[in-house]
């Protein structure tokens, strides 16, 4: 039933589509931008400088933040040669134009009636001068990687008040970025956003690149995403952006069920972006398909409903279809459209070891591949605290400046061993390397906290040394200071630390105050044990004091 002229206008479009997406992308310069004068040998030489800087990717980054530097290739890295690995049906792309401009009125229509009001909309709107702009929206967009918007909204307007410009940032030092970051999580992120910031201002003349590709290739820590977030939101170039939202949204609707991280079908979400994006709001359109996928197409729970590119959802319509064959009632019914020839073949289609889930519905697209488990490590740590002039101190050390957490304070801490006497020992040996002579008897094992990096699960034996009827330590070695209770919750300090903290002030006399939610377990917690087994704990607690004793004297 289809015309001469439908089918020409298909043919046409499909063939414009693979040609874009056979070949390396360049950046488009949104109307009313040019893009910033530059050589060929000046780029050059900024690519191989920029490349010869970047880090290995931190530990608690690596293969979460694809953007940061040596993350594994996934959604947010483009690759130097797109190269078009396997046939695609027509059935997973936007055939016409009329499917495009539905597409994109829908969506932005919606958008423009039930955007939430978020900080770093409202800077972008408002702020005229167009390196302010930028800078505002790249922060946003760090923040936002791995992180719920509820989360960002606090540390984004502080951080905004405290360095509104990039000067201002260039000016701050890791440890200010690392005090304001503490508790975000991926800590690396702060760290090259400040990083970009200096380049920009020392580098660049104080004025952010005005395009996707110069974004990318100019600045450490911004990969094809975070790039085109930028260009398009506050340079105006008609770019593509596709994260895990997108992804999603984009998924369902052409009814992609493969792992949207692999190669080919990154390619094809990239390919479906940069064919959708309206040229005349591409920062308002992009901004919309991510917020669809935040809160109506969601990963578990979508809104079907309240969608306002349902009639273009091919994951909506294979949902329809498998309904009618469930009822036996195809006859008369209207024809719905699958990926044909339908073999198995498809590198787009839902993967052959799982197939239609009719339980899931549209959250059969796409199928993820199965995480890998974190590993597991466990260390022990001491809360060692003094009295001071203005209340109670405690011990900090800071961590090495690359790595888990680098930059950060944490309690001096040791990896685990799997003897009680043989971990107190070497406890007791961190804490005299920044404390001097203390006594082992004073030592207390209070309980553990477990702590889940992007890809670590790592369990803290908290341990507590309360140093009372003593001088104070005054001096202690670089790289450790002692700090008040007040001081340290407003220190650079990680969320696991805090955690730890918990622990320790629960386990002071007279109180008893642990988490669950924190995954925090403790002495204090557990039932109280009958009076048979308070016996034999009294009986081995005086043996045990005795045997930590003799260990001080040898460690001294």
């Amino acid at each position: 039933g289809e015309s001469l002229i439908q089918r020409l206008s298909r043919d046409c479009i499909l063939s414009q589509y693979k040609n874009a997406i056979m070949r390396k992308p360049q950046a488009a310069v949104g109307s009313g931008h040019r893009k910033q004068a530059a050589s060929q040998e000046g780029r050059q030489k900024h690519a191989k400088n920029n490349s010869q800087a970047k880090p290995s990717a931190c530990d608690a980054c690596a293969g979460m933040i694809p953007e940061c530097p040596g993350a594994p290739a996934g959604l947010a890295r483009q690759p130097e040669e797109v190269v078009l690995q396997a046939s695609v049906s027509s059935y997973h792309l936007f055939r016409d134009v009329a499917e495009v401009t539905a597409f994109r009125g829908s969506l932005l229509s919606w958008y423009d009636q039930e955007k939430r009001d978020l900080p770093w909309r409202r800077r972008a709107e408002d702020e005229m001068d167009l390196d302010r702009r930028a800078y505002a929206v790249w922060v946003s967009e760090v923040m936002l990687q791995q992180t719920q918007v509820a989360t960002v909204i606090n540390y984004y307007t502080r951080w905004m008040q405290k360095w509104p410009t990039l000067q201002d940032l260039a000016s701050a030092s890791l440890e200010e970025v690392n005090q304001l970051w503490a508790g975000l999580g991926y800590y690396c992120r702060g760290r090259r956003l400040q990083e970009g910031a200096r380049k920009v201002v020392e580098e660049l003349g104080g004025h952010m690149p005005r395009t996707a590709e110069t974004l990318q290739q100019l600045l450490p820590g911004v990969g094809r995403y975070t790039a085109g977030a930028i260009a398009s939101i506050a340079f105006g170039q008609a770019t593509g952006v596709v994260d895990g939202n997108v992804a999603r949204v984009l998924c369902r609707v052409r009814a992609i069920g493969a792992d949207p991280s692999s190669t080919v079908v990154s390619q094809q979400l990239w390919g479906l972006a940069q064919q959708l994006v309206d040229p005349a709001r591409p920062g308002d359109f992009n901004q919309a398909a991510m917020e669809l996928g935040a809160t109506v197409c969601t990963p578990q729970r979508p809104l079907c409903s309240q969608c306002p590119v349902e009639s273009l959802c091919r994951a909506r319509q294979r949902v329809e279809r498998e309904q009618l064959l469930a009822s036996r009632s195809l006859s008369g019914s209207p024809d719905v459209e699958e990926c044909a020839p339908n073999t198995g073949q498809c590198h787009l289609c839902l993967p052959s070891s799982e197939p239609w889930d009719q339980t899931l519905g549209v959250v059969n697209f796409p199928r993820k591949a199965s995480r890998k488990p974190p590993r597991e490590e466990s260390s022990a740590t001491c809360v060692l605290e003094q009295p001071g002039a203005l209340g109670a101190q405690i011990l900090l050390v800071q961590r090495p400046n690359s790595g888990l957490l680098a930059g950060l304070w944490e309690f001096p801490s040791v990896t685990w061993e799997p003897s009680e006497q043989l971990q107190r020992k070497a406890l007791l040996q961190e804490l005299q390397r920044w404390a001097g002579p203390l006594p082992a008897t004073h030592l207390r094992h209070l309980g553990e906290v477990v702590h889940t990096f992007s890809h670590i699960k790592l369990t803290y034996q908290v341990y507590g040394l309360a140093l009372e009827g003593q001088t104070p330590v005054t001096t202690v070695p670089p790289g450790a200071r002692w700090l008040t209770q007040e001081e340290f919750h407003t220190a650079a300090v990680s969320t696991a630390m805090k955690k730890v903290f918990r622990v320790y002030q629960g386990q002071q006399p007279g109180t008893c105050m642990g988490s669950k939610r924190s995954q925090v377990s403790s002495p204090c917690s557990r039932k109280k044990p009958r009076m048979g087994q308070q016996v034999l704990d009294n009986f081995f607690r005086s043996h045990i004091s005795t045997d930590a004793h003799s260990l001080n004297s040898a460690a001294q």
